[in-house]
């Protein structure tokens, strides 16, 4: 992956997540998005280095403020990247939180050997999607109805 990303500024720390922040991990699942994951679904992931939690203090919500989940798959022989979750509290978006969770897996994906990732977005998400874009996902395909409310998803790839 040679694509020139965003910088980071200084702000919240990124680390792995633990079992300790999985109850303000689905918070903000549930806050974020009308068909969240479950509870136990963030749990499959704890032992992946992809699971990342972006925690700030200060004024407004503080602790665990975002998340990123993104694992590897097979891929004729090579890893394919795959970020399948990215959310940050309602209160603390537009504060780059997001560029730096997305910034921090692509860096532990492609220490997995990773040279390409895939994501899919609801097709009306456009503040998503401009984040995508920045980091030079670009859209590959649509796929109709992928979301339980009729919704289609882009898949992009990076």
């Amino acid at each position: 992956m040679t694509t020139t990303v965003p910088a980071e500024s200084p702000g919240p720390s990124v680390r792995r997540a633990v079992r300790a922040d999985l109850l303000a991990v689905f918070r903000i699942e549930q806050a974020s998005f009308p068909q969240p994951w479950p509870y136990s679904a963030f749990e499959r992931f704890l032992s992946e280095p992809g699971f990342l939690v972006a925690e700030v203090g200060g004024p407004g919500p503080s602790g665990v403020v975002g998340y990123v989940v993104a694992d590897t798959v097979p891929n004729h022989g090579q890893p394919l990247g795959h970020v399948k979750d990215l959310a940050v509290h309602p209160e603390r978006r537009g504060g780059g939180i997001g560029t730096r969770l997305l910034q921090r897996a692509l860096t532990v994906l492609e220490e997995q050997g990773v040279q390409s990732v895939k994501l899919e977005v609801r097709a009306n998400n456009d503040r998503a999607r401009s984040l995508y874009e920045r980091f030079g996902f670009t859209h590959r395909r649509t796929i109709p109805n992928y979301y339980d409310d009729g919704e289609d998803a882009h898949v992009l790839v990076r």
